[in-house]
């Protein structure tokens, strides 16, 4: 099962970055995108639903020029799925340059994607997930 869910998750990343939008079918319809576990997030922590990663997504790249990110990893690990991803652009507010890196551990129920929970450190989205 953890090989299905690592392919459905980095189909989903390759769908997104063409797109620009989730691939719903890969979704549970109680999907949770979570941001509670993320060091500094200041908004709001769960974003419910696709509906809600959707908002999440819009107002995260309304604030930048030049946003790009990149998938640098993807593996399983037990039942879960981690991705390490490294963003950057700059500010709208500031003008400031961001490069980062951070993690998400995706989980799943029959074969839909679940939960996504981001984590600012990579090894910390490993540890969350049981590695």
């Amino acid at each position: 099962m953890s090989e299905e869910n690592l392919e459905t998750v980095r189909r989903g990343y390759e769908h997104y970055i063409a797109t620009g939008e989730f691939p719903t079918e890969n979704f549970a319809p109680d999907f949770v995108w979570d941001l509670s576990q993320f060091r500094g997030w200041p908004e709001q922590p769960l974003y419910p639903g696709l509906d809600g990663a959707r908002k999440f997504m819009r107002d995260w790249t309304e604030a930048w020029d030049d946003w790009e990110f990149e998938v640098t990893s993807v593996e399983a690990v037990g039942d879960r799925v981690v991705a390490v991803i490294r963003q950057h652009g700059r500010a709208k507010a500031t003008g400031m340059e961001v490069d980062m890196i951070f993690g998400q551990v995706w989980s799943f129920r029959d074969g839909k994607q679940l939960r996504m929970e981001m984590y600012a450190d990579p090894d910390e989205a490993f540890r969350a997930a049981g590695r």
